[in-house]
């Protein structure tokens, strides 16, 4: 998208192959966990316990159907080590390294729309305490 640097509008075909990359996307990583997951298993193999332990408010339900999701779509792998007790590890692969500078960018504007909300609430509030006066 070229045209978007030089602020001309994308064509209707430029459009309509994005929103189809878009949704195609979407459609793998949809919900509120995938993404976690994987930025978690990036920075590091983890068993399971550790996984939930590191992100707040997963259930273990939910952790389980969300990594088997991860591992059919080849972002993660599970290892089983035949040890006492049995050790289960999950994994990262190369291709949800990928991911890598969406995640960032995600990042970064999540980052930016939270100081835009606090911002806007400081603001309201202002209002709000000025308006009683």
């Amino acid at each position: 998208m070229n045209n978007q640097l030089n602020n001309a509008l994308p064509s209707t075909e430029e459009c309509a192959h994005s929103l189809k990359n878009v949704i195609d996307a979407l459609y793998v990583l949809n919900g509120k966990w995938k993404l976690p997951l994987i930025l978690s298993l990036v920075q590091l193999a983890k068993r399971f316990n550790e996984i939930q332990n590191e992100i707040t408010g997963i259930s273990s339900k939910v952790l389980a159907k969300e990594l088997k999701d991860l591992e059919l779509n080849g972002f993660i792998t599970r290892k089983v080590y035949p040890t006492t007790p049995v050790a289960i590890i999950y994994e990262a692969t190369d291709y949800s390294k990928t991911l890598k500078n969406v995640l960032r960018e995600l990042s970064l504007w999540g980052g930016q729309h939270r100081e835009k909300v606090k911002q806007s609430m400081r603001l309201t509030s202002y209002s709000l305490t000025r308006d009683s006066k």
